[in-house]
């Protein structure tokens, strides 16, 4: 019965999770930006401002784990050994390790079993923080580490240690001697499904997770799934879009964003360039790329137009067990994968990456 039940209620589950999953009110989400933007940068509350220089210090970047209780609603489980075997990347090779939010399920399962069930994963969270070089930022499914009295004790009991809980972090360098702002935050403000949401809440943690333990449906579908932008992205790319030297890295929405692109949205933007340079070699490679992923009966926008200003880490739960993340290292920002490969080993593929030199306004 349960394999008949996944069968016919797969897809009409996560056409449900895609359209109930996200209800952002573009006024909210900007001003929810602005003022936190102030906070962290102005008066250092709710988050730190960190200096840093581009071909020294590297950063990754990996958000929305939903680490859960190893049962059917733990969308984390199949891909905690890319998980763990890209902290070991990461770790050994010197990268400072920002947590992006929901990196706990705390809708869904009481802290207990989450702490019970994940002990590799904290482990290896530790191992950043005792070089100091581990933030960890909070989202809407684990806004309890903000707003909990007892969130500072259970943290020192997970890690060994103090840990201190961000809303946002604001890394400051410079490139061609013109300053770069790279702002960071989970993405949830101003999502009247997410940001403070009781009902939200409940309906995951009495209905959905339930369902989702019995049906085993995970809704995050691969990472390279090709689709234009969520609401929610496109809401939080046009707030970038009007600012200079400044680059937003959020979560929250599981799809990966790079260069303000989806991947279908990149293709796009080749092919018209393309195009207008008459690259007949070019356009029909492209064409025959995207003929599989066209999206029939949609208009779609001139991507050439776009600032490449806004960056979406995508999500460390997708179906196939794949993590994506987003490097900052080398002077270049990158966006990566750790997926299985045929033998079920894990491995890191950079699926896009530009030098941080093309991202500023002269």
């Amino acid at each position: 019965m349960r394999k008949f039940l996944q069968k016919i209620l797969r897809s009409p589950v996560r056409r449900i999770a895609d359209r109930y999953s996200s209800r952002p009110d573009k006024q909210r989400v900007h001003t929810a930006l602005d003022d936190l933007f102030i906070k962290i940068n102005d008066t250092g509350k709710r988050g730190v401002c960190i200096p840093f220089e581009t071909h020294r210090q590297k950063f990754i970047i990996l958000s929305d784990h939903h680490k859960g209780a190893k049962n059917g609603a733990d969308d984390f489980a199949i891909a905690e050994k890319n998980y763990l075997e890209a902290l070991q990347y990461y770790n050994n090779n010197s990268y400072f390790y920002i947590a992006l939010g929901d990196c706990e399920e705390l809708w869904e399962n009481t802290l207990a079993a989450v702490k019970k069930s994940n002990v590799p994963s904290f482990d290896n969270e530790k191992l950043f923080l005792q070089r100091k070089a581990f933030i960890k930022i909070f989202g809407n499914h684990d806004l309890d580490w903000d707003n909990s009295p007892f969130a500072a004790i259970e943290l020192k009991e997970i890690y060994g240690q103090e840990v201190i809980i961000y809303e946002g972090v604001i890394l400051k360098t410079w490139v061609n001697d013109q300053p770069l702002d790279v702002y960071l935050t989970h993405g949830h403000q101003g999502d009247a499904v997410s940001d403070g949401n009781w009902f939200s809440k409940w309906f995951i943690a009495n209905i959905w997770a339930p369902l989702q333990a019995y049906l085993n449906i995970n809704p995050n579908t691969p990472a390279y799934e090709d689709h234009l932008k969520t609401d929610h992205n496109r809401i939080m790319y046009e707030w970038i879009a009007g600012k200079k030297n400044m680059l937003l890295i959020t979560g929250h929405t599981h799809q990966p964003v790079f260069e303000s692109l989806t991947h279908i949205e990149a293709l796009y933007r080749k092919l018209s360039i393309a195009k207008e340079a008459k690259d007949t070699v070019t356009i029909e490679k492209i064409e025959q790329e995207i003929l599989k992923k066209k999206l029939a009966g949609q208009t779609i926008p001139d991507f050439t137009a776009y600032k490449s200003s806004y960056f979406n880490s995508g999500c460390c739960c997708f179906d196939d067990g794949d993590i994506t993340g987003i490097e900052i290292a080398d002077g270049k920002i990158r966006l990566i994968k750790w997926e299985y490969n045929a033998t079920g080993s894990s491995g890191r593929i950079v699926l896009e990456e530009t030098e941080l030199q093309n991202l500023i306004v002269i």
